[in-house]
């Protein structure tokens, strides 16, 4: 009995003494970055879902709200904003307009000017027959100096425009071109014209044919005249 009491007690005794080696073994060693899990047994746990977004449907399903003052003075701003340049654009497409107008008469009326001088080849000079046909004029405004007021106003400008078409022949035709041209725009104008200048021309030509005739039969008597008077002084002798 005494002998098996103390097997047992060995066998307790070595028992003990083996199992805490026994249980370091098998346990592994912890690292010291265990608090820190690994790249592999991070890739080895699966993600967890995510979850799919609801702003979406948030959204839509959220009733609009109503604009706010900063909204309404924004858009009101913008509409000022447009409001002022769409006018400022046609205020200065206006002058734009304007100033080419005024452009096109400017040369409109320089080249007037210029096409109603005479060309170098006629040899016609513009400042000494301008200066004859202003003393001409003003020889007709002295001659009618005491008649009326019709003859006052009309005989100036007769002895002027007969002067010019006899001192400056091109440059009148080029001012009677001229004014034919903006006639002609007129028709009632134009077609007076025409009847006055036919009459004109009827009573030039009346008249020219007239004192042709005249003269004609002026030195026939004339000639009669002097026949007869040497017909007597040649008796008397």
């Amino acid at each position: 009995m005494a002998m098996y009491q103390r097997l047992t007690v060995s066998l307790l005794a070595g028992a003990v003494a083996l199992y805490p080696r026994e249980a370091l073994a098998e346990e592994p060693r912890k690292s010291i970055y265990d608090d820190f899990p690994s790249e592999s047994s991070a890739s080895l746990v699966p993600a967890a879902p995510t979850p799919e977004p609801i702003t979406t449907a948030l959204t839509t399903s959220k009733p609009p709200s109503s604009p706010t003052p900063t909204d309404l003075l924004t858009a009101q701003v913008r509409q000022a904003r447009l409001f002022l340049h769409s006018q400022s654009r046609a205020v200065e497409v206006s002058f734009n307009d304007i100033l080419s107008r005024a452009l096109h008469i400017e040369n409109a009326f320089t080249n007037t000017i210029a096409s109603l001088a005479p060309s170098p080849e006629s040899g016609e000079k513009l400042l000494p027959g301008g200066i004859y046909v202003v003393v001409a004029a003003m020889a007709g405004s002295i001659v009618a100096r005491n008649r009326g007021r019709f003859l006052r106003g009309t005989t100036p400008l007769a002895f002027g425009t007969i002067a010019a078409w006899s001192l400056l022949p091109v440059t009148m035709r080029n001012v009677s071109d001229l004014v034919w041209e903006y006639e002609k725009r007129v028709p009632a104008v134009a077609d007076q014209h025409l009847r006055l200048r036919n009459r004109a021309e009827y009573i030039w030509t009346t008249g020219v044919a007239h004192s042709s005739m005249t003269r004609a039969m002026m030195e026939e008597k004339i000639g009669d005249a002097r026949k007869k008077l040497e017909e007597v002084v040649s008796k008397g002798h």
